[in-house]
């Protein structure tokens, strides 16, 4: 199987720390990363639940896609990202099958990690990231 499981649920937020704030005041969640993403415009913190994240994600700038998703859909889920062996694999099998992506080749992510994203289009409404440790 290629997915080997659930990485995190990102979740798009106007403001990251009220969003913060209130994951700890009700859920008692703390902060276990925090980085700003230039390349993506975007700055996430990671709230640790079990083995996987809730990623509160805040544009950084009005031209990122997460400030896009927000000024059309408002907050909310922004997607899925599913754990893999191998992204780059993952992302070529994706492709053989005829499927839409938004990253033609895996690319760096967030905490070192390495990331490729599949359209929604193509997967039933949901944009899937693919996230390689």
């Amino acid at each position: 199987m290629e997915l080997t499981e659930i990485d995190h649920v990102a979740i798009a937020v106007a403001d990251l720390d009220a969003a913060i704030a209130y994951y700890q005041e009700t859920f008692g969640c703390t902060v276990a990363h925090r980085e700003l993403i230039e390349s993506d415009g975007v700055e996430e913190a990671l709230l640790k639940v079990a083995d996987s994240y809730v990623q509160l994600l805040t544009p950084t700038r009005d031209t990122s896609p997460v400030a896009k998703y927000l000024a059309t859909k408002g907050e909310g889920i922004h997607h899925v990202g599913y754990r893999v062996a191998n992204c780059g694999e993952a992302l070529a099998r994706v492709k053989a099958a005829g499927h839409r992506v938004i990253d033609d080749a895996p690319r760096p992510g967030s905490r070192g990690t390495t990331v490729a994203f599949v359209h929604p289009k193509g997967a039933f409404g949901t944009l899937i990231e693919l996230v390689q440790e």
